[in-house]
């Protein structure tokens, strides 16, 4: 997995775009309980009622070595190694005086 990739879920409409990624160690990043495939050609899940992941949100493991960009909602939820993802809080912009 490296920086531009593109992965899609099988488990519902959820793809995201790979920001950072450490190229050292190999995860299993999943969506709905399934693992993500390569976008490309990918054919999109059924969705739920309520999105579990969303559109323009940056996700980031717990060490913060893999971030993803959700490119477009679905009603699964993110994971890496098992353990779910967060929605990486945004910085805060310098004060202007």
């Amino acid at each position: 997995m490296r920086p531009g990739d593109q992965l899609a879920s099988t488990a519902c409409s959820t793809r995201v775009l790979v920001i950072r990624a450490n190229v050292d160690s190999q995860v299993v990043v999943a969506c709905g309980g399934k693992p993500m495939v390569p976008a490309v050609g990918a054919a999109s899940g059924p969705d739920g009622a309520l999105p579990g992941t969303l559109v323009g949100k940056r996700y980031v493991d717990g060490t913060g070595s893999l971030e993803l960009l959700c490119t477009a909602s679905g009603g699964g939820s993110l994971t890496c190694d098992g353990v779910p993802m967060a929605v990486k809080a945004p910085k805060p912009l310098p004060a202007s005086d």
